[in-house]
């Protein structure tokens, strides 16, 4: 999708669509009922308020977030229709709100088979932030992920202008990098919605060769062998039970000029399938465990938009990619492993694999020199159960580092919450034959197998972040399709530029 900024006044700018936002200047009341809206256009021009004002005037119109209403050929306005996307509330209206609006001007105009429009940036936010919310709504808005339909159709958004006011160069770099972030989300979400039959652990790991070879990323894919030399037994007592060979995916990202610390470890769980092993899930649902590598595709997709933005710190991506599958050679529970660090491993359930592949990831990171680490992973159910399907879950063992992700998270537009890791929950994975066990029981089951991963960072520096609940979407919603979401790209991205100065 091109994307083009323009200083034009919003009226003059011929286009297939042009699309403003309607904000909701009503001031509260005690009850809904009572309140009245004051509807504008996010504008200052009287051309674009003009043509609007009858419509929004006709109390035909609620505000709602969300809501739509085109217009065929605007008088006043060169061009051929006016979208208008309600936003709600004018006070409390973000840049988080706006990148979600977009989102949906995208799939309310790509079924009409309008393939470029114009986007007025509302005024009430600082004109870069604008632009890089447009823009990353507009590709969010633009994946769907119906690839194997036969009778598929070929809607998409070609182009968008965002029509703002500025530096031009500045909201043209903003807009550059925008289209970055939005490029490897899709990307990742891309990785994701494959079926597993056609994202196995090597075609995932071609997939990262490949990708990495087009921005410049070193790129090294380890099978079975090296596993077994590096003694990853935590990781290839996963992926012993399947006929599909492992891969371990190390993704170097070393910019010249970058000084030798930090170096930042991003660690992806990559299970292509996850069948739950011996302890195997039950039949319902069980098509969605595709999505089980996604924490892998996020990482995947980040060192990506890393190596195009180019910011000065080195950063190292791993991925642990995988099948947990049941078969004469898969983990039975109650065996022991020995992890990459030595420690050893009571097996509880086979289903909590996640946790050792990561942990030998985790550890294979620090080996590797990284001095701060994330991992992201479909970890755990138990985090639906907390936090629903809107907040992806954070742990962290290091406040500084937590404060450093939570601003950038804030910055990315993500919504995530932070989780308590307490050194009693400790006792919940403690094996009376090995170190740990694998899975400390229902309980607190996000916290526990936090606490899992926690015995493998050690004091490093480190976040956790398990995107279970948030890295697919479960249905349809105005800005985005239903289906795999690509959440923590944005966060990883501005947390890696953090660091960079």
């Amino acid at each position: 999708m091109k994307t083009t900024i323009s200083l034009s006044i919003p009226a003059e700018l011929e286009t297939e669509s042009l699309v403003a936002v309607v904000l909701d200047h009503a001031e509260p009341t005690p009850t809904e009922k009572d309140k009245k809206p004051q509807l504008k256009v996010a504008t200052t021009d009287p051309a674009v308020q003009s043509v609007a004002a009858d419509l929004l005037a006709s109390g035909e119109v609620a505000g709602k977030p969300f809501e739509t209403n085109l217009l065929h050929n605007p008088a006043l306005l060169k061009a051929k229709r006016l979208l208008l996307v309600s936003g709600g509330s004018a006070k409390k209206f973000s840049s988080y709100d706006l990148r979600r609006i977009a989102g949906a001007a995208v799939r309310a105009l790509k079924p009409r088979g309008i393939r470029s429009f114009a986007f007025v940036a509302p005024a009430s936010i600082p004109a870069e932030e604008a632009v890089r919310a447009i823009v990353e709504g507009a590709y969010v808005g633009n994946f769907d992920p119906d690839y194997y339909r036969s009778d598929r159709k070929d809607q998409k958004i070609d182009a968008i202008t965002i029509v703002a006011s500025g530096d031009k160069t500045a909201l043209e770099r903003a807009a550059s990098e925008a289209q970055v972030i939005g490029e490897s989300q899709n990307f990742t979400r891309d990785l994701v919605n494959e079926p597993s039959n056609r994202m196995t652990p090597t075609i995932l790991a071609e997939r990262a060769k490949k990708m990495s070879a087009e921005v410049g990323l070193k790129c090294e894919v380890y099978g079975a062998e090296k596993i077994k030399e590096l003694k990853m037994g935590a990781f290839w007592s996963v992926a012993q039970g399947s006929d599909e060979p492992p891969a371990l995916i190390v993704m170097r990202y070393e910019p010249p000029g970058a000084p030798e610390k930090p170096v930042l470890g991003l660690v992806g769980k990559g299970i292509t399938f996850d069948t739950g092993g011996i302890s195997i899930k039950p039949a319902d649902g069980m098509e969605k465990m595709k999505y089980d590598m996604a924490g892998g595709a996020t990482m995947i997709g980040a060192m990506r938009a890393i190596a195009l933005l180019k910011p000065k710190v080195k950063v190292i991506g791993i991925v642990c990619a995988t099948e947990n599958m049941p078969s004469g050679k898969a983990q039975k529970p109650g065996d022991v492993q020995i992890a990459m660090s030595g420690k050893s491993i009571e097996i509880i359930n086979t289903d909590a694999e996640g946790r050792l592949v990561l942990a030998d990831g985790l550890y294979y990171a620090r080996q590797l020199g990284c001095t701060h680490l994330v991992d992201a992973a479909t970890l755990t159910g138990a985090v639906v159960v907390a936090l629903g399907y809107n907040n992806a879950g954070i742990f962290a063992n290091d406040d500084d580092m937590y404060n450093r992700f939570h601003s950038a998270n804030a910055k990315a537009g993500e919504k995530m919450w932070r989780m308590p890791l307490d050194d009693e929950y400790k006792e919940h994975i403690r094996s009376s034959i090995a170190d740990i066990v694998n899975s400390g029981g229902r309980w607190g089951g996000a916290i526990t197998a936090a606490m899992f991963l926690k015995e493998f960072a050690e004091d490093t520096p480190w976040i956790h972040l398990d995107i279970a609940g948030t890295a697919w979407t479960e249905e349809q919603k105005p800005w985005i399709a239903k289906g795999p979401s690509g959440i923590a790209l944005r966060s990883l991205v501005e947390f890696v530029k953090s660091f960079a100065g």
